[in-house]
């Protein structure tokens, strides 16, 4: 079976710029980049990126306020902090061998850094690679881990898998099934986070946000300071 998933990858994978490098530091800023953001949003933002910090030491000397404004339009700033601070904390000390020492290290983002820059035999997963692994209920390889992330991501979807052209559906035995819908997370529109989206948007125009409740949130979280009633960026 995975002989079929890699003959099928090596026609059909996605032209991904992070795939033609095995820098760590390039490709921990494209894991962090695609949580909950669209790659192909990412891909433009991940290039520009590396043209302004080529290194994990040119982001670990930028400021926290720059970070922030660099990463407007990706989404779920902490993400930025997150990055900010890790790169901070390997230009200091090196890579750990434990990645999920690192700010906003999960196991899956380890992982991935490990097997797609470092070279080690770990199969990451994340929802696109357990998706096809439960229902095929095959053992893959650490070799096969973008192959499973573009199958899944491209054939083998969450609800209506595109059995009629995956490489595997002669020998899946979820072959035809249709699936219920997973639980997504609510709207963007009048939620909390676009409260904090407006707030910090607003800083980041240099006007003063009047949100006191998304101010807050946004200052526990370190992307804001506040000191009396000016509202900025850290530094």
């Amino acid at each position: 079976m995975e002989d079929l998933l890699l003959a099928w990858f090596a026609e059909h994978g996605r032209d991904l710029p992070w795939r033609e490098t095995h820098d760590p530091y390039a490709i921990l800023v494209s894991e962090v980049m695609s949580q909950q953001t669209q790659v192909e949003r990412v891909v433009p933002r991940w290039l520009h990126w590396l043209e302004r910090w080529p290194t994990i030491e040119a982001l670990a000397a930028a400021s926290a306020a720059d970070v922030i404004r660099e990463w407007q339009g990706l989404g779920y700033n902490r993400r930025a902090l997150s990055l900010h601070r890790a790169a901070q904390q390997i230009a200091a000390h090196g890579w750990p061998d434990d990645l999920t020492e690192l700010p906003g290290v999960g196991r899956y983002t380890a992982d991935a850094v490990s097997a797609f820059a470092f070279g080690r035999p770990v199969l990451p997963v994340d929802v696109n690679v357990r998706r096809v692994t439960e229902r095929t209920g095959h053992a893959f390889s650490p070799a096969a881990g973008q192959a499973l992330m573009d199958l899944g991501k491209t054939v083998c979807l969450a609800r209506i898998p595109r059995c009629s052209v995956c490489p595997l559906a002669s020998a899946c035995p979820a072959q035809g099934r249709r699936f219920e819908p997973t639980r997504r997370q609510g709207p963007f529109e009048g939620s909390f986070r676009q409260r904090r989206a407006a707030a910090l948007r607003a800083v980041l125009a240099g006007s003063e946000p009047r949100d006191t409740e998304a101010v807050a949130s946004l200052a526990r979280d370190g992307l804001v300071q506040v000191d009396g009633d000016a509202v900025s960026l850290p530094e």
